[in-house]
């Protein structure tokens, strides 16, 4: 229906116009992102987008731009293509954090089983993108949105990033929904205990119990720690909890960070160097598991469960298992719908 000229100053009247969808509640699931396929110039694409992020890369734009846009994006697309290729889920022709992703929403939604809330999911990076779901959830009705970073730690380079990319996108409606933000589960009761069965469970189900246990997280620079990034802190909560839940002892856990990228010093110690220093000290049974990663994605299931396992086989070990992310099981469930339902209260 279209507005009809009235005298001068006169307001149409409320019939005039059809009323906007309101009253409903968005709930956004974010993760990192995947590439949209393994050519080079998907990868490309993807890298250029994750690299030039200066949460991610702080280094100066006029020394960044020429390594980034004539090195990085000249080799690394086609090596990381042959990694995503490993793992690809070639059934649904995507990576494997998509899917999982979206299977998180679909049985949240099922869980929720409530006709106001509306549940969807993006990624930081790539497909499908932030401010195009932010802007779904806007035109079915929901003038309140809960953005959850599916990141338990806290870091600039992933929670941070994740925010600036909302408000981006809340700058370009007129019609701005309320935002509220889950805040980081590192220490979470329903986490901790989720991530120590999932372990129990998984080396259970191998009847050989390792001698060792890493918890490897992703990497961030030394530098961001010292700036203030509270990652590194957080990392080390989760990590004694999940020991302390498990009673396993301090001497056979390690807790190590993975993913380096440059010349520059990272968190350490590194996971790769440490599953090498355990091989040659003869350790033969090892377990890995990360418990900074809510979904199985390229850091997990090629560079954990792959080139890490072939590296501690190399130098001697024998049994190496990879305890699997939560992803869209029960138990990850369970956490996801906890987070939700304590943040949407006041709100239903």
């Amino acid at each position: 229906m279209t507005a009809t000229a009235g005298p001068a100053g006169e307001q149409p009247s409320p019939e005039t116009y059809p009323a906007l969808p309101s009253g409903r509640i968005g709930v956004l699931i974010i993760n990192l992102g995947t590439p949209d396929a393994t050519d080079y110039w998907s990868m490309r694409r993807y890298l250029k987008e994750f690299l030039s992020d200066r949460r991610v890369i702080e280094v100066p734009r006029l020394k960044w731009w020429p390594i980034l846009n004539l090195i990085i994006l000249t080799v690394r697309p086609g090596r990381k293509g042959r990694d995503y290729d490993k793992i690809w889920n070639r059934a649904r022709n995507e990576g494997p954090l998509k899917t999982i992703t979206r299977a998180q929403a679909e049985k949240l939604a099922t869980t929720l089983a409530n006709e106001r809330i509306v549940v969807d999911w993006a990624m930081r990076y790539a497909s499908p993108a932030i401010a195009a779901r932010i802007g779904a959830l806007n035109d079915e009705g929901c003038d309140r949105i809960l953005l959850v970073p599916l990141y338990p730690q806290y870091a600039a380079a992933t929670t941070a990033t994740v925010c600036d990319q909302a408000f981006r996108a809340l700058m370009a409606l007129r019609r701005q929904p309320a935002i509220r933000v889950a805040p980081p589960y590192y220490g979470d009761r329903a986490y901790i205990e989720a991530i120590a069965d999932s372990i129990r469970t998984h080396l259970a189900a191998g009847k050989v119990e390792p001698e060792a246990l890493i918890a490897s997280f992703h990497g961030m620079p030394q530098k961001y720690f010292e700036l203030g990034d509270p990652y590194y802190t957080q990392c080390q909560e989760t990590s004694r909890l999940v020991r302390e839940r498990l009673g396993w002892p301090a001497e056979r856990w390690h807790t190590t960070f993975q993913s380096q990228f440059g010349s520059d010093p990272w968190l350490q110690p590194y996971t790769i160097e440490t599953v090498e220093r355990l091989a040659k000290l003869g350790i033969r049974r090892l377990a890995m598991v990360s418990p900074g990663f809510s979904a199985d994605c390229l850091e997990t299931l090629e560079e954990l469960d792959m080139e890490n396992r072939a590296k501690f086989l190399e130098h001697g070990g024998e049994t190496f298992t990879y305890v699997p992310c939560l992803n869209d099981g029960p138990a990850g469930m369970g956490v996801i719908e906890a987070m939700v339902r304590r943040e949407l209260a006041g709100w239903l």
